[in-house]
């Protein structure tokens, strides 16, 4: 790294509820990017922080995500998250195919005709809540299992294959450095199962996602197998991560806020909007993603970044940018309704979105159908939060109605 600022060392390792991150906050009023150094990796970076610095940053094809293969990036984990082969650290030309083939399976269309078996999927696990009685923990009988249930449901892998994957899945997400190798072994394990079953669909499709994703067609253009293969991973990794943080993340802010809860009673057909807006609030993971690397010398927000530096976005900090949302801090249920950066921005904004905003409103819409008093059943400040991983969640979240 050169340039004249200082290297600020940044652990991210905050899990205060749903506070959000002092660290970032700090940087955030740091004027442009600053130089930070993560726990691994063996290199500094810059981090950007605001709006349209960060959106920049990701519509930039001056600065590449495919760079970094082969690098010992700056990174939250011991063991890079993202496989080589991953649509997240493709460039365009070639992620603006793979991206265009596979939302093809992610349609609004395509999403309406998953949604009744995602309500199928939370009402028998609601069933299941309400028998056992109360207290009962959310995050066990709904958070956790309904996300996961979902995608690995949507692409037609068998049940019994369910625990296998969501514990590998885990093993990726841990953040202490004696994981690495529980975590190189279980992506291993995961790329050669996901291999095996693209080559299964290719003979037999179905009416899971595997199988529309293969069935794309753009002119002569499909996925190859290879493609196919991290693209179902990619799913399977986001089924036990960003929407089960999210599910655990909103129930907690409604039985915290009883005006967010009354306002959903009284107006339930908000619930979309009500979402994206504490979407764009909650900081539902730690610290930062995966960077880019500089392939020319160029300036950014008043930062010097030369051929060869790590370049890191914000998107937590991005969606509390002040300039873009007038008092970021605070759930505004009237505000009016402007695209956040939770589901990511440019070239790698999430292509399932669709499906992760079907799962929440299904989740949070049938959960407050069902038990219009629930009510949490211990103190706030008696809940355990994540520490282990890169994510920002309660354990438990014991409810009774």
């Amino acid at each position: 790294m050169t340039g004249d600022k200082e290297t600020i060392v940044c652990p991210f390792d905050f899990s205060e509820a749903l506070d959000f991150d002092p660290a970032l906050a700090d940087l955030m009023r740091r004027d442009g990017p600053t130089r930070i150094r993560l726990p691994y990796g063996d290199a500094d970076a810059w981090l950007v922080t605001g709006f349209d610095a960060v959106k920049q940053v990701t519509t930039d094809q001056r600065l590449s995500r495919a760079g970094i293969i082969g690098l010992d990036y700056p990174r939250m984990t011991p063991e890079p998250i993202v496989s080589p082969e991953s649509i997240n650290v493709m460039d365009p030309p070639h992620s603006t195919r793979v991206r265009h083939l596979a939302s093809q399976a992610f349609t609004q269309s395509q999403v309406d005709a998953m949604r009744p078996r995602i309500v199928r999927l939370a009402d028998l696990l609601l069933d299941e809540m309400e028998r056992q009685g109360p207290p009962a923990d959310l995050v066990r009988h709904v958070s956790d299992p309904l996300p996961q249930h979902t995608v690995l449901d949507l692409l037609g892998i068998e049940r019994q294959e369910w625990p296998r994957i969501q514990e590998s899945v885990h093993q990726l997400l841990v953040v202490g450095a004696d994981s690495k190798e529980a975590a190189v072994t279980a992506k291993a394990d995961l790329t050669a199962y996901f291999a095996k079953l693209v080559e299964q669909r290719r003979h037999s499709p179905g009416t899971d996602l595997i199988s529309a994703m293969a069935a794309a067609r753009d002119g002569e253009e499909q996925l190859d197998d290879k493609e196919l293969a991290v693209m179902a991973l990619m799913l399977a990794l986001s089924g036990q991560d960003t929407a089960t943080c999210e599910i655990s993340d909103i129930t907690y802010l409604l039985l915290t806020r009883p005006e967010l809860m009354e306002h959903l009673r009284r107006r339930p057909e908000t619930l979309p909007d009500v979402l994206h807006e504490m979407l764009r609030y909650i900081p539902f993971r730690k610290g930062i993603g995966i960077p880019r690397v500089a392939l020319e010398d160029l300036e950014l927000d008043g930062a010097h970044i030369r051929a060869g530096d790590f370049v890191h976005v914000s998107y937590l900090t991005a969606n509390r940018d002040p300039e873009r949302y007038p008092n970021p801090d605070v759930i505004d249920l009237d505000r009016p309704n402007t695209p956040h950066m939770t589901f990511g921005w440019g070239g790698h904004r999430c292509i399932a979105m669709p499906l992760a905003m079907a799962e929440l409103e299904v989740a949070i819409g049938r959960l407050l159908e069902r038990f219009p008093e629930l009510r949490l059943a211990v103190a706030p400040e008696e809940l355990r939060w994540d520490t282990e991983t890169i994510r920002r969640f309660p354990l438990e979240l014991p409810v009774a109605w």
